[in-house]
């Protein structure tokens, strides 16, 4: 099988998969932008920010992007990477890996097992590895391969500048668009659990999510919000229906358009993630009884969806005390259907 060298192509690197992706550095962020301003007058580097930046540019240029004088050679899926052990030794992980594995003569030879952790994509290990080298790699980390980045920078460890970067793009990327894709990384991580029961958890969902470590659940909770609070507003849910306007019984309201969508969207949402939007405080859809009437119809919807073919009926109430100014009352539940038993005669 042929391989991917450091990434790239070139012929100093060796040549690229058939179909391989290449990682390039498009839009590499000069060091030099970032001149300290005093007085509203931009004053020019020091000698020394000079000299440090052409050090971390030869770098980021000849030790990652070429893998000239390289020590090490990193083999992870299709790719060779030829980088540097003292540069590596700055993550815990490949640190571990290189004072575990054998040497031959001056080289390193190391290998990264990703089997396992398929929320590490080969795009986001190359920036997070080329991150080691420079803070160039920040220009390459977009909308579509944040995840991937965090994923890495999580992984190799002493990385909390790039993990921050990486996830604060991610939670910008949370749309309308890119929800299907989120949604489904809430469903694979473990179902969080109120104290009162033991939590089923799937292993290999667990691991799936786990190398995120604290930014999975922070990814949870900015999903939940943008549910709650974005959503709603985003698809203007009931904000064309005022009292002056009265709909004739059984008409179409102006306001169906967004509750549709919304509909929509909660009749694909994980049921754990579904119970605490609806019973949030924070999901305002006017009154009790209107938060009750969509939680009903995202249910039948669900009957026909996500919940269809499963052994659990999902079912909503409105709690007793509940009044028509509070956002609360509303319950959901999950019940296990009873199998039904079959009377053999004799």
């Amino acid at each position: 099988m042929s391989t991917v060298v450091n990434g790239h192509s070139g012929p100093s690197n060796g040549t690229a998969a058939a179909g391989g992706d290449e990682y390039t550095n498009h839009a590499s962020p000069s060091m030099s932008a970032g001149v300290p301003v005093a007085n509203g007058y931009t004053q020019p580097a020091s000698l020394y920010q000079i000299h440090n930046e052409d050090i971390v540019n030869h770098l980021y240029q000849s030790g990652f992007q070429t893998g000239n004088y390289a020590d090490t050679l990193l083999h992870v899926r299709t790719t060779v990477y030829r980088l540097h052990a003292l540069i590596l030794s700055r993550s815990p992980y490949l640190a571990h890996l290189m004072s575990t594995s054998p040497q031959s003569g001056n080289q390193h030879v190391i290998y990264v097992n990703l089997d396992h952790e398929p929320e590490v994509t080969d795009e986001g290990f190359h920036h997070a590895l080329a991150y080691l080298y420079s803070a160039a790699a920040l220009g390459n980390i977009r909308p579509d391969n944040a995840r991937g980045v965090l994923a890495a920078a999580c992984l190799l460890g002493r990385m909390d500048e790039l993990c921050n970067y990486a996830y604060e793009i991610c939670r910008q990327s949370i749309s309308l668009d890119t929800l299907p894709s989120w949604l489904e990384f809430v469903e694979a991580m473990p179902i969080p659990s109120d104290g009162s029961s033991t939590p089923v958890v799937d292993h290999q969902q667990h691991s799936r999510t786990a190398v995120y470590g604290p930014y999975a659940q922070r990814l949870r909770e900015d999903i939940f919000n943008f549910l709650v609070v974005t959503l709603p507003n985003l698809v203007n849910y009931g904000g064309q229906a005022t009292p002056t306007t009265p709909v004739p019984e059984g008409a179409s309201q102006p306001g169906d358009a967004g509750r549709e969508t919304l509909l929509q969207v909660f009749a694909r949402v994980p049921f754990d993630l579904f119970k605490a939007a609806i019973e949030s405080p924070t999901f305002q859809l006017g009154s009790v009884h209107s938060r009750f009437k969509f939680a009903k119809d995202a249910i039948e919807l669900r009957k026909q969806g996500i919940a269809r073919g499963t052994s659990a009926e999902e079912t909503v109430v409105l709690a007793f005390g509940g009044n028509t100014n509070s956002s609360g009352g509303v319950l959901v539940t999950r019940k296990t259907r009873r199998r039904q038993l079959w009377k053999v005669n004799s």
